[in-house]
This record gives C-alpha cells, structure tokens and sequence, in this order.
C-alpha cells in the first residue's frame, strides 16, 4: 500500500473508525458495519507496482478498467486537432490510480467544473466535472482527460506542468467509479477492442 494513495482516503478511515469504535462499546457486531467499510477502503485505494513495457513505440492504458468505446474525435483543448480516443471505464472494484500513457513532459494540466452524471452516461464526457492533461514526447503529443462519475466527486492530481514522467509513471488517481480517456495521434495503431479488461500502467493500448 502506497501512503500518497492511502492519504487521500484519511477522512474516510477517521470517519469509519468514529462509526467503528462507538457500537464497539456496546457490542462486536454493531460494529460490522464500520469494519466492512475500512477494509473496503483498503482494498478501494490499493496501489499495485506495475512494470511498463519497453517497447518505445507503446501507448499504455492510463488507468484499470474496461475499453468503454474508440471513436474519432476533434480534440479542442490540447492539441486541437482529430485524435483517436480509447476510453476506460472504472468501476468501484478497480484500481483508480492513473499512469503516464507515454514517457515525455506534462505540457498541460487544467480542471474543468461540471456535473457528476453517471461515468457511462453518453453526455458525461461532455458535461462531468474532469481534469485534462497533456503529455509530449518529441513529436507526439497524447491527451488524458480524468473523468468523475455519480459517486467518484474528487480528482487528484499528483503532477503538475513541466514535470518529465516514465511510461506508466503515476500521475494522479479518482475516488471511486469514473472514466478515463486517452486521446492518440491519428496516425496511431489502436491494439485493443472494446470490452477488453486493461491495466493502468501495462497493458498497451496503442502503438505510435
């Protein structure tokens, strides 16, 4: 467990631990309950090593989850041109910790106010809150947009412009079920299909 991701759940640990210990004076299995909920936060905010590809020509999934659609899309706020986007769905049982999905420097990093729709609402990706990141290297700019959801409300972010990351390198992280798109250079080879399981960090989604 890593304690920059179990940090960010410290007000949940201190609140479950008040539900906790109070029914715990007057009987083990009234606490039950703020038991479940401390071991579930765990497991919500585990954060697993993973070790990137070498392959230098790799895009990796910046986030666990499942490939929720791949389409062709004007991107209007980094590179302002067409781009392939790969989105991934999280659920509450992944891990929500989000990686680089190229090595290279945050060039931009801005958070935009919105609503909190359901993640695999069709106008979330239009209207949630979310935060947009751009990543370069050389020649090759990729774009990942963090996407909140009805119940994942808080967006971290771990990097800020100018700092260089490794692929796969983590770079921030959302609270419980959201969305993650990946937005890719036209001329990119996309090496996965919808409905496919990913994880941030390893699995390649694309080649450059």
């Amino acid at each position: 467990m890593r304690l920059q991701t179990l940090w960010e759940a410290r007000w949940i640990f201190a609140t479950s631990l008040l539900l906790t210990a109070g029914p715990a004076l007057i009987s083990g299995r009234f606490a039950l309950p703020g038991a479940l909920i401390i071991l579930y936060t765990f497991y919500f905010f585990r954060d697993p090593d993973r070790v990137a590809p070498e392959e230098q020509e790799a895009v990796l999934a910046a986030a666990d989850g499942v490939i929720a659609d791949i389409v062709e899309i004007d991107e209007t706020e980094v590179t302002h041109t067409r781009m392939k986007r790969v989105a991934i769905f999280l659920s509450v049982f992944d891990v929500h910790t989000n990686r680089a999905p190229i090595a290279g420097k945050v060039v931009y990093s801005e958070r935009h106010v919105g609503r909190f729709l359901d993640a695999r609402h069709p106008d979330a990706t239009r209207l949630n809150e979310c935060r947009t990141w751009g990543f370069e290297n050389g020649p090759s700019t990729v774009v990942v947009r963090q996407i909140t959801g009805a119940i994942a409300r808080r967006i971290v972010a771990w990097s800020r412009v100018g700092d260089s990351l490794k692929k796969g390198e983590r770079f921030g992280m959302i609270r419980f079920g959201s969305r993650t798109e990946v937005y890719l250079p036209m001329h990119a080879v996309i090496a996965v299909r919808v409905g496919d399981r990913v994880q941030g960090g390893a699995t390649i989604i694309a080649r450059l």
